[in-house]
């Protein structure tokens, strides 16, 4: 449990933990550390009493996440009045091998928000859509052809206040019965990590392409590596 003075996201029957209460992280560093270092989210919303789940890009200012998608999306058409979601992402970090099937288990860092989906207009969509671009390619923004009215108007930002967050986060190896220890089977963790590829140019490309906001993206590097210290800029 954090210190009372960390911020905090208040802990509630929505947010609390059933199971395994020591994995647990409710303050805002743990959070937001894992929002950071991630790109796509799902987002769960239910329309008409049927539920739905949908991968999106995403990015966090303070305590508010954001993302974007067509305005024929109806996803963003459903969550623009206020609509009630659970925004969820998640890191694999290692498949944990054990030496019987029911110990087997998987190291990941995973962060689920709830709060109030919300249309964002006018000069505050705009300033998003930039944001947006800026979040994964610090300074790439300027060097961009400028967003044009169609661009604009073709494209939905919602944005969401986190009202209750938690993390919850499995970091070990593997946790054997001592009964089990004579078993021959290998044991131990094989870690397992997203990486980033050697960029594919555009043919159209000139022959000295601004390469502004593209400077941390190093192939065989970790994404969430990545994506955290561009965050931290």
């Amino acid at each position: 449990m954090s210190d009372a003075a960390t911020p905090t996201y208040p802990l509630t029957a929505r947010n609390r933990l059933k199971r395994r209460h020591d994995r647990g992280r409710y303050d805002h560093a743990s959070v937001h550390a894992i929002l950071d270092s991630g790109m796509l989210c799902h987002v769960s919303y239910v329309i008409d009493a049927q539920p739905y789940c949908t991968p999106t890009l995403y990015w966090r200012e303070g305590t508010r996440l954001y993302w974007h998608g067509s305005s024929a999306s109806r996803m963003l058409r459903a969550q623009e009045g206020g609509v009630p979601v659970c925004l969820t992402m998640a890191h694999l970090d290692g498949l944990v091998m054990a030496r019987t099937g029911f110990n087997h288990s998987a190291n990941y860092r995973s962060v689920m928000c709830f709060g109030q989906a919300n249309l964002i207009e006018g000069e505050a969509k705009v300033a998003a859509l930039h944001a947006m671009i800026e979040r994964f390619f610090p300074g790439r923004d300027a060097g961009l052809r400028p967003f044009s009215t169609q661009d604009i108007k073709a494209t939905t930002v919602i944005g969401m206040e986190i009202e209750e967050a938690s993390a919850k986060i499995r970091a070990a190896g593997n946790l054997d019965e001592p009964e089990d220890m004579d078993n021959p089977s290998w044991a131990g963790v094989i870690p397992v990590a997203t990486l980033i590829g050697k960029a594919q140019p555009c043919p159209n490309n000139p022959a000295q392409p601004l390469m502004t906001g593209l400077e941390g993206y190093v192939a065989g590097a970790r994404l969430d590596d990545v994506i955290s210290a561009v965050a931290s800029r």
